[in-house]
């Protein structure tokens, strides 16, 4: 039989839910069943992916799923994360390190958060061949304060520097992040440059990403009849990208690549809106590097969240909501 619900019911029923995508412990519990679901076969019987002489009271899972959680609330200053959590959640979090401890061990854990990201979108990616790569700008000081910047110079190969965004027609002091997406909106690969690498140049990485038998889908900055030919002749990847006005047997582009290429553009968005992924608190590239991954990894969780309740995948704004 229908159940039926009266007015009051039904605002209980609404504001629990609002609780529930609040609560803090919820939702941790939520990114930590899949961080023990997609690295349970790297995990030993402490629930560490590293081994320790003195093993520590939190568990590296509960680490990398306090690190997601943390990024899929839109919580972008640990300080006040930290302070949350020992404030309102002191019972429910009894081993919480130190917050320096925790931010060390967070970027010592980075790759195996990397790991969890490509675990949870393999399975989603499964069947795809067709592909979207871009690059998005990074920035991490204004543009006034290049001589003076400090953060993330501690190596020059890592140092960040001057690079030209077409997008925004401006310079920026930063990186750049690469991103090869499936049709879904689903990240497949990742990577981080310095700001003036020029985007082709991306595109040697791609070709040891995994992918391979499938069309690439690309903006005018990846135009290059040798690249073109490369990825095909050695992964069979068929690179389309839109071509100049000015080139011999112009063609337009067909409007099914350009509606295909709409979907980066949305996660970009998402990276800026909900992630945050401009606002930078790091000093050293590592701690940068780190927080990257950990909103990329949030928002693939988010988009498997959605994935696994039957919902829009890239709805991640409401994903927690299930």
């Amino acid at each position: 039989k229908a159940m039926h619900f009266t007015e009051y019911q039904y605002l209980d029923v609404i504001t629990t839910k609002q609780q529930e995508m609040h609560d803090l412990k919820v939702n941790f519990d939520k990114f930590y069943e899949i961080g023990k679901k997609y690295l349970a076969q790297y995990l030993n019987k402490a629930g560490n992916l590293e081994d320790y002489r003195n093993p520590p009271r939190m568990s590296d899972v509960e680490i990398i799923a306090l690190s997601i959680c943390q990024e899929a609330l839109g919580i972008d200053s640990e300080n006040w994360f930290h302070s949350k959590l020992k404030s309102d959640y002191s019972s429910a979090f009894t081993h919480l390190p130190h917050i320096t401890r925790y931010n060390h061990r967070r970027k010592r854990l980075a790759s195996w958060i990397q790991k969890l990201n490509e675990a949870m979108a393999r399975e989603m990616n499964e069947g795809e061949d067709c592909f979207v790569v871009d690059s998005m700008p990074v920035p991490i000081c204004k543009n006034a304060r290049e001589k003076s910047l400090k953060a993330c110079c501690e190596v020059f190969e890592t140092a960040p520097d001057k690079g030209f965004s077409a997008v925004n027609q401006q310079y920026f002091i930063g990186y750049k992040l690469h991103l090869v997406i499936s049709l879904r909106g689903v990240c497949h690969s990742m990577d981080l440059s310095k700001a003036s690498v020029h985007d082709l140049h991306y595109l040697n990485d791609v070709k040891a990403t995994g992918i391979n038998n499938c069309s690439l889908i690309g903006d005018m900055g990846y135009i290059s009849s040798e690249q073109q030919t490369d990825l095909f002749t050695t992964h069979q990847i068929k690179l389309k990208t839109p071509m100049r006005s000015n080139q011999k047997d112009f063609k337009p582009f067909p409007f099914v690549f350009k509606k295909c290429r709409k979907r980066i553009e949305t996660l970009f968005s998402q990276m800026c809106d909900h992630m945050m992924i401009k606002r930078n608190y790091a000093k050293t590239f590592n701690g940068l590097s780190a927080r990257i991954i950990c909103k990329m990894t949030a928002t693939t969780a988010l988009q498997l969240i959605n994935h696994q309740n039957g919902k829009p995948i890239n709805h991640i704004k409401h994903a927690l909501a299930a």
